[in-house]
């Protein structure tokens, strides 16, 4: 609630109209087809351009495309398919049965996961090193070999694969660097503390002395480590990209003071952070509560009395209260309690407990 993704959208605005720079000589990428459209609509207006020109996307996005117009160097026509997560389940389980290997003891998932664990550090199955005492390793690794080869072999790449063969590509072609170097002169990151390897080493390949690189991101947002992010990329960065400067947004637009004091106090203790202090001109606001309960019962009942209570005392219209839990199996002892008391209720991202088929 800093006004990271604003200041991306602001800098982009900027460079056109105080420095110079023509639209298509920006690349502005995220992580979420939704921020990325939500960005390049913002920038648009901003700056008074057609969004078209603009080349903001997902990594993903991007790198499709320059697959698309390089990926010939390495077999790939231009229409490649690009496989789900039930395609490489599948393509798993043929190579699998190719290396006559058990799906008992080598389970389809858990070498897909694997596999995509290697492409999020940037390791094609060259590079891998497997343990020699690690004998699933090593058979995930012959699986990951002859995935390659058969996708390849399928015109077909999966969202890892659409990273790293760009990486290798501009690793190994000086025609890919030379058109990619030209191409773009400044380049902007949202959400920098999520980006993985392999998205560290794309960035590294396409930045040089002669461009711009500008990212935002809070080193105390990384959440994503268990599908890869790395934190050091953004602890690192003045180290990676000497001469960098760093600004601080510690004003925050979305919170009130309580709950900025309340974060302040918790993300203080974390090992590795750059520091910062969050601040608010808005209202202190509520104090936070914290109540345990026995069982999840009672919780609910809680949740329930405590809705019913502040609805009667002021009238409130429906849609004025929003209950988070943290998995979708949790919902049904809330729904019962709201059930009792009469309250209706919308569950969102996941389908009502006595609405499931099987119930």
């Amino acid at each position: 609630g800093t006004g990271k993704t604003t200041a991306i959208t602001y800098r982009v605005a900027h460079l056109m109209h105080e420095r110079g720079v023509r639209p298509d000589k920006i690349l502005a990428l995220t992580f979420t087809n939704k921020a990325a459209r939500e960005m390049r609509e913002r920038s648009a207006q901003i700056a008074q351009v057609d969004a078209r020109w603009l080349a903001m996307g997902t990594f993903h996005s991007m790198c499709g495309r320059l697959l698309r117009e390089f990926g010939h160097l390495m077999g790939l026509d231009r229409q490649f398919v690009i496989y789900d997560q039930a395609d490489q389940l599948q393509m798993g389980k043929q190579c699998l049965a190719e290396l006559n290997l058990d799906t008992q003891v080598y389970a389809p998932r858990a070498i897909r996961h694997r596999i995509e664990q290697w492409k999020n550090q940037a390791q094609r199955p060259e590079d891998v090193e497997p343990s020699q005492f690690d004998m699933v390793e090593r058979k995930a690794l012959d699986i990951y070999k002859l995935y390659r080869k058969r996708c390849l072999a399928s015109n077909a790449v999966d969202f890892g694969d659409m990273l790293l063969h760009v990486v290798s590509l501009l690793r190994r072609h000086e025609l890919v660097r030379d058109a990619c170097h030209n191409r773009w002169s400044h380049i902007l990151v949202d959400e920098y503390q999520d980006t993985n390897p392999v998205q560290y080493q794309l960035l590294r390949s396409l930045v040089t002395s002669e461009h711009s690189i500008t990212v935002v991101g809070d080193d105390d947002q990384s959440i994503y480590r268990w599908r890869g992010a790395d934190i050091g990329n953004i602890l690192r960065f003045e180290q990676d990209f000497p001469g960098a400067e760093v600004i601080r947004l510690e004003r925050n637009y979305r919170s009130t003071q309580v709950i900025l004091e309340a974060a302040n106090a918790l993300i203080s203790h974390n090992a590795a952070r750059k520091g910062k202090t969050l601040y608010t001109d808005e209202d202190r606001g509520d104090l936070i509560t914290l109540r345990i309960y026995p069982n999840e019962r009672d919780e609910a009942e809680a949740i329930a009395e405590h809705i019913d209570r502040e609805a009667d005392a002021f009238e409130t219209v429906d849609g004025e209260f929003g209950v988070l839990y943290r998995t979708n199996a949790q919902s049904r002892p809330i729904e019962d309690a709201l059930r009792r008391r009469s309250i209706g209720y919308e569950i969102y991202g996941g389908v009502r407990f006595y609405d499931r088929k099987e119930v």
